[in-house]
């Protein structure tokens, strides 16, 4: 969340913050319960002096052998009416709290304004691959490979979820095992293995609720949520922690699958694996010094895109502008995955620096010296999604015979060199 003080001394540049990021946000509702808030507390404050200083004086009546019988009574009254003020106070508190996690981040100065159609593109890697036949699109491969099941998957648990089997199923294995390989013993991160439930302060924390609750699974009775992504779990590793700058930075890895409702994306991209319910990924996560995390955004997304130079895949780089951004997000990359079966490019990472946007939800500082200095600065990147890399990996590598060629890094997870 953004700190109180620096909303009320940038409001504008905050409520510009979130029109150019299309979230409705009363600011003003923010500034007056602030304004109640800090008149209650001021209040407090000062009942709090006058009953240290009638308590002195009690204290200096008893002494002299004085009745202080009547004082006694006044700071009796003095501390009831602080304890309703301070339940006021609470009451405030926990209004502007509320309040506080509807506000967006804030972009980024080169983040490029505008909606989706204005988001830039930064580079791109390697050429469209070349067919000498019409290439197929995955879900005709896979059927004919018989490594996925559409039906199957419907009928055990609806439509959005897919059954992989044979093939198919280890090439999903294949590629995890590979991603975590890479950026564990490449890259610098420590591997987890998190809970793929996580409980609503998680997901406050990250910023998922309260805006997209409706969007997730959650389980009623007891109050969890299935994972949208890993950066949920891993991002809540350091919650309520201050860690050491000398700590700084940590760098965390690691595999879930992932729930998520799609609720809003009703009748788009719904063939294959384009748009599914549930979904594996490998996640990437920074906990970084603020000055640093720029600089860590870059080598963050150069992480993400080794995954795709080693699978020889084309691929392109797009800088988000403000009003495609995430809610809590104040910078991001996406990488989009060249697939020539669909023709389209395929989102498959996003990379993403929230700044201490999160770090103050989740309350994860950092100290230097022995003084806390303030809030760390989470970045995540995905490293990457697998089902539209599947997608690309099938339709890429297809051979007119309707084999699909395994790339040479993944061939000794597969134990081969082709799909057939």
């Amino acid at each position: 969340m953004l700190a109180l003080k620096f909303i009320r001394e940038n409001v504008d540049a905050v409520r510009k913050a979130a029109e150019a990021k299309g979230e409705p946000v009363d600011l003003d509702a923010i500034l007056a319960a602030d304004e109640k808030r800090r008149k209650l507390l001021g209040e407090v404050e000062a009942l709090r002096n006058e009953r240290n200083a009638v308590s002195k004086k009690v204290g200096e009546m008893k002494k002299a052998g004085e009745d202080a019988s009547e004082i006694i009574a006044e700071v009796g009254k003095v501390g009831d009416k602080i304890q309703s003020l301070e339940g006021d106070l609470r009451g405030i508190e926990e209004e502007v709290n509320a309040l506080l996690l509807t506000v967006p981040n804030i972009p980024a100065d080169d983040v490029p304004e505008g909606d989706e159609t204005a988001n830039e593109l930064v580079k791109e890697v390697g050429e469209k691959k070349t067919f000498s036949f019409e290439p197929l699109p995955h879900w005709e491969l896979a059927e004919r490979l018989g490594i996925m099941d559409f039906g199957v998957g419907g009928k055990i648990a609806g439509s959005g979820f897919m059954f992989f089997r044979g093939a198919g199923a280890k090439l999903q294995r294949a590629l995890i095992t590979f991603m975590i390989d890479m950026h564990a013993g490449q890259h610098g991160y420590t591997e987890v293995y998190p809970p793929f439930l996580v409980n609503r302060e998680s997901m406050t924390g990250t910023g998922q609720l309260p805006k997209l609750e409706f969007d997730m699974y959650r389980l009623p009775e007891d109050d969890l949520f299935l994972i949208p992504t890993a950066e949920v779990p891993i991002t809540n590793i350091h919650r309520d922690e201050t860690l050491d700058e000398s700590e700084l930075p940590k760098y965390y890895c690691g595999y879930t699958a992932c729930f998520r409702r799609e609720a809003g994306a009703a009748g788009k991209d719904t063939r294959g694996l384009l748009r599914v319910h549930q979904f594996d990924k490998v996640e990437m996560v920074k906990f970084v010094a603020p000055e640093t995390s720029w600089d860590e955004l870059e080598s963050l997304l150069a992480n993400a895109e080794a995954v795709f130079q080693a699978l020889g895949l084309h691929y392109r780089v797009v800088k988000l502008a403000a009003g495609d951004l995430s809610f809590a997000g104040a910078k991001c990359y996406d990488i989009e995955v060249y697939a020539p079966g669909v023709d389209k490019y395929l989102e498959v990472s996003s990379c993403s620096n929230f700044t201490d946007f999160q770090a103050r939800r989740c309350n994860i500082g950092f100290r230097k010296g022995g003084k806390k200095q303030g809030f760390v600065h989470t970045l995540n990147g995905s490293g990457v999604a697998l089902p539209r890399t599947v997608v690309a990996l099938l339709e890429n590598y297809q051979r007119e015979d309707g084999t699909v060629e395994i790339p040479e890094v993944l061939r000794p997870y597969m134990g081969a060199d082709q799909i057939e």
